[in-house]
């Protein structure tokens, strides 16, 4: 049954077409996952089909009411009781002091509470923990009809029987879930490759054909002087015939090279020659360390005279159920907490949930050369690394989406004095393609990093070692996350969600 249709869709912000639809239908039963790059206006196509803004061309027909869990809303939550028992929420509503993850609860109980048929839902996950993940993961196993923008490669493999692909402004189909997706744009890249290196080499050796041809018309000798004049004559309209012939064969091949096909080189990574040297890291083992940490708000207490050593150079990731104090803790770290000693030639670079460090009313490269101790090219590369290229890097960032705005919170600090990264949530708002630059930027950063993730590919990527927060306290995990996670209780429970 037809539950939504939009035909001959167009949206622009000033002169930039966003999003440009012919024909899209959502029948009874459809679990589509929307995935493209940030900025490619997926939560804009979503907003588009919800009603939540006007489009400039074409019309979007429902034939179903909708329920809505948003990226970004302050609405006000209308939750069933025991809706939001189910996601452990019940205690928090209109509460002052509520984590991302609860908050990021609250509203998906609001959006299960109005029984809908069809859902939208626009990164759902992020700040969710794995136990929360896994309640909204059953949930929406339930729901008939589902569209979903998520960053989370196991949610769309389980959920998602349909791939939207936004890309430039335009929107492509896979049947399949994110896995055939992927799969199948895997073999258009191979495609790609084999037809650029086709079209390189059979113009290469077109282009010498012509310059053969070339140098063999302009060997052709003339006649010897010892001929006589008739003799010469006839040798030389021979030779001007084979020469004449030469010619035209080099033309008719010069008219092959201009009609083929152009193939455009598929895009590689950029390396990043960051000199790390210029943030003056310190030398000593331990660079951040506690022995008797106790922080509570009000009569809440966090932690309760626990202990943590950071090491240099290693990449830890702290990790633990919604509001048991997993921000409070890099926030203590950054805020200098006198219980908590850090080592002077530490210099801590804070990436948060929010986006306190980027002026909006400049550039993106504006905002990442600021502070900068790199050169502007290695910040261009590092913004290439991040999938912002050539003029992009122009945009203000007042026009951004919220993962382009993530991308330029970590690119200023890859390129700042900090020696320390404390970061809090990195992949939240990000797509999964841009999930993977951080990856592999954060593997290859040669500073000391500490993290708060609930994304376990990232975490399994990117951490040398865990703190795990169980009971108000801080457990230090093995270098061999599989090995700790076997040997923990509390981890091992995270896991089974």
């Amino acid at each position: 049954m037809l539950i939504l249709e939009a035909l001959n869709i167009k949206k622009y912000y000033g002169d930039r077409l966003i999003i440009s639809v012919d024909n899209l239908k959502i029948q009874s039963g459809d679990k589509i996952g929307i995935v493209g790059q940030n900025g490619a206006g997926k939560t804009t196509l979503l907003d588009i089909l919800a009603g939540e803004i006007e489009v400039d061309e074409g019309m979007v027909k429902k034939y179903c009411d909708i329920a809505y869990i948003k990226q970004f809303s302050d609405e006000d939550i209308n939750a069933d009781a025991k809706v939001l028992k189910e996601f452990g929420v019940q205690n928090k509503l209109n509460c002052d002091e509520v984590s991302g993850g609860e908050h990021t609860r609250l509203k998906i109980a609001d959006a299960f509470s109005k029984d809908r048929i069809l859902i939208f839902a626009d990164e759902p996950t992020s700040n969710l923990d794995y136990h929360g993940i896994e309640i909204l993961k059953q949930k929406l196993k339930r729901v008939e009809t589902l569209v979903l923008i998520s960053h989370d490669r196991d949610l769309l493999d389980e959920l998602c029987n349909k791939i939207i692909e936004v890309k430039n402004g335009k929107i492509s189909f896979f049947e399949g879930n994110y896995s055939s997706y992927q799969e199948q744009k895997r073999m258009e890249t191979e495609r790609e490759w084999f037809e650029y290196e086709e079209y390189i080499n059979t113009r290469a050796r077109l282009e010498n054909a012509v310059r053969d041809k070339q140098s063999k018309s302009k060997s052709m000798k003339k006649a010897p002087k010892r001929m006589g004049n008739s003799e010469a004559r006839l040798h030389t309209r021979k030779a001007h015939e084979k020469q004449e012939k030469i010619d035209n064969s080099a033309n008719s091949i010069k008219t092959r090279i201009e009609k083929l096909e152009i193939k455009e080189k598929p895009r590689e990574v950029p390396e990043v020659k960051l000199d790390f040297s210029l943030t003056n890291p310190p030398k000593n083992k331990i660079i951040i360390s506690c022995d008797n940490l106790s922080f509570s708000y009000g009569s809440n207490k966090i932690f309760d005279n626990t202990s943590f050593k950071v090491y240099n150079g290693i990449k830890t990731a702290i990790v633990g159920d919604n509001g048991t104090g997993k921000t409070t803790l890099l926030n203590l770290i950054n805020n200098r907490d006198e219980q908590i000693y850090t080592v002077p030639k530490a210099v801590l670079g804070y990436f948060c949930q929010g986006f306190e460090n980027l002026d909006y009313n400049k550039t993106i490269l504006e905002n990442v050369m600021l502070d900068s101790i790199q050169g502007e090219s290695t910040a261009r590369t590092i913004l290439a690394r991040m999938l912002i290229r050539r003029d992009d890097v122009y945009k203000k960032i007042n026009v951004l989406s919220g993962g382009e705005r993530i991308k330029v919170s970590f690119a200023k600090l890859f390129v700042s004095s900090a020696n320390v990264l404390l970061i809090d949530e990195p992949t939240n708002y990000l797509d999964i393609a841009s999930i993977e630059a951080l990856q592999n930027m954060l593997c290859d950063y040669e500073g000391t990093v500490l993290f708060v993730s609930h994304d376990r590919a990232f975490v399994n990527a990117v951490a040398d070692r865990l703190l795990v927060i169980e009971k108000k306290n801080l457990v230090e995990g093995s270098l061999n996350i599989k090995r700790f996670a076997s040997e923990n209780p509390f981890y091992r429970a995270r896991e089974k969600g």
